[in-house]
């Protein structure tokens, strides 16, 4: 742990003050400012100190909520309900953090905010601007996670590229938190762009400095450079970057594509100096990390001693961000099977006229999440493939509801069995809307929303997989599995193995004569971790393994 003494909170004594490290990027966007904000946590975690992120979006959405999958990549759910950016999932997996919608700001939350409070008066008749209300607004966001006193380091990545215009207000507002906390107390790390030209056969700083120049029109001087390249940087190259961007030599941090998995980041960092660097910068003084374990998870998932082939049936398959956290979760799985995982990624549109053998030399079958009935017939298909063969299924919310439409109608003999999400004139929803749900207007943070409980039903091979009686899961809808269909699935084969405390609402569902036919309302990807899988999605991998055997 550090190396400085905490005050005690109970007598009000002042213990060391918190550390703050602001991401900001350069350039263009995509370079991966989430998974270096979240690496360089994995390794102050791995330091002994205690880490927390924030997400500034400069958007004007309030949240990411209504955005489309293809414009935004997946909608990470916290614990309470928040619907967030991906990154937020990133900071999740890589370190210890449960976080809450307190660590997730857009400029629709902010504008928003300030908008209110001058509605109500709140600010006494004065002229409202960006400057100091909006800047003020987004400053309490972050003394918020600081005044707790539970962390020594907040970690606040800012979203969007450096000069564009929304993106503004943030930066403002760093430049003045800095003044008020000292800047020994503060790293700002600017992610860029050293791209090579193919032609000239070399690197070009320029870009980067051009950046530089514009966080300095702001008012910004990054101490530490992150420069993704797809080539090395030599010692003269970041002699250049040093003195043209008014750096150190040793924090121009070279971030290569990595070889195999986002994983091996933490490690390419520490190679890089990144985590001493900045202990260095903050004035900290902690243990060198114990890379061990990160290491030999990296080592599974790179060389492992076997392979299954899985299939995602899903809508969104041509973006990969789509299903972010699903992917991640089935590489934590097979990792803790020494095993690698060959995905096989189906466009649930292309089968709807039928599986025509897609699904035969796979191990197991996976269906996410998603809203619309834009390729759910294809979807039902490939449950209906799954549960004929006897081919591992998984199911993920909306691939728990296609797999119950899909057994009503060709099992239980229901042939209009459907969801009044597509068809709201259905004779026979075994899908349907949550009366609470019924009169719900505004689209954006209306369903059932963060974590609930589910209760275990004693004798299934959920309670075997989990181990308890009862979990709590995170979730995203607002369609639920109709109660009065229960019975007559029951009799063919169709059990419902997790409930809400109450019994009122159907939580999971197994096939009794299936070797893994497991599905669920809930969004399990969200509690996965590296070193740490979702029992649901380790007990898929293990039961595919067994499948192809």
């Amino acid at each position: 742990m550090l190396n400085i003494a905490r005050g005690a909170t109970a007598a009000k004594i002042e213990g060391p003050p918190v550390k703050y490290i602001f991401v900001t990027g350069g350039v263009v966007s995509s370079l991966g400012k989430g998974l270096a904000a979240a690496a360089l946590g994995t390794l102050l975690e791995l330091r002994g100190l205690r880490v927390v992120f924030q997400k500034f979006d400069p958007y004007l959405n309030v949240d990411p909520g209504t955005m489309s999958p293809f414009q935004h990549g997946e909608v990470y759910v916290l614990n309470d309900g928040a619907e967030t950016d991906l990154d937020l999932g990133h900071y999740e997996r890589f370190t210890n953090c449960v976080l809450s919608r307190h660590n997730n700001l857009t400029s629709g939350q902010v504008y928003e905010s300030v908008i209110n409070r001058e509605r109500r008066g709140d600010y006494l008749g004065k002229t409202v601007q960006v400057i100091p209300h909006v800047t003020d607004e987004i400053k309490a966001r972050i003394r918020e996670l600081s005044d707790e006193s539970k962390y020594d380091v907040v970690i606040t990545e800012v979203g969007g590229t450096t000069g564009d215009i929304e993106g503004l207000p943030f930066l403002e507002a760093i430049r003045q938190f800095i003044l008020e906390v000292g800047p020994q107390n503060v790293v700002n790390i600017h992610v860029t762009l050293v791209p090579y030209i193919k032609a000239a056969r070399e690197l070009k700083t320029k870009p980067t400095q051009q950046s530089i120049a514009k966080l300095r029109e702001i008012g910004l001087q990054p101490q530490v450079l992150m420069c993704r390249t797809e080539h090395a940087l030599d010692a003269e190259l970041r002699q250049k970057l040093s003195m043209f961007c008014n750096v150190v030599p040793e924090a121009v941090i070279e971030v290569r594509d990595v070889a195999h998995t986002i994983y091996e980041a933490p490690l390419m960092f520490h190679a890089e100096g990144l985590d001493a660097l900045v202990c260095k910068l903050l004035g900290l003084q902690t243990p060198e990390p114990d890379l061990s374990n990160w290491r030999k998870f990296v080592e599974r998932v790179v060389s492992p001693k076997k392979r299954v082939k899985i299939a995602v049936v899903g809508k969104y398959i041509d973006l990969q961000d789509a299903y972010k956290s699903i992917y991640e979760s089935l590489t934590h799985a097979a990792a803790s099977q020494d095993c690698g995982i060959d995905l096989k990624l189906i466009d649930a549109e292309r089968i709807e006229d039928g599986v025509d053998g897609q699904l035969k030399d796979v191990a197991g079958v996976l269906i996410p999440g998603g809203f619309g009935d834009r390729g759910v017939e294809g979807k039902i298909k490939a449950a209906r493939f799954a549960r004929e063969n006897k081919l591992p299924y998984l199911g993920l919310c909306l691939g728990m509801q296609v797999a119950t439409i899909e057994f009503a109608r060709n099992v239980c003999g229901i042939p209009n069995a459907n969801s009044t999400e597509f068809d709201q004139t259905s004779s026979d929803p075994v899908i349907c809307l949550l009366d609470e749900q019924r009169d719900v207007t505004n689209k954006g943070a209306s369903m059932r929303l963060g974590t609930w409980p589910t209760k275990i039903q004693h004798g299934t091979l959920a309670e075997k997989i989990y181990g308890s009686d009862e979990v709590l899961e995170r979730h995203r809808h607002r369609y639920e599995f109709n109660m009065k269909y229960r019975d007559q699935m029951r009799e063919k084969g169709f059990e419902i193995s997790g409930t809400s405390p109450d019994g009122s609402l159907a939580e999971l569902v197994e096939l009794r004569d299936h070797p893994y036919f497991l599905a669920c309302q809930y969004h399990p990807e969200f509690q996965s971790k590296p070193n740490k899988p979702h029992p649901l999605f380790k007990g898929f991998i293990q039961a595919a393994l067994a499948h192809q055997a």
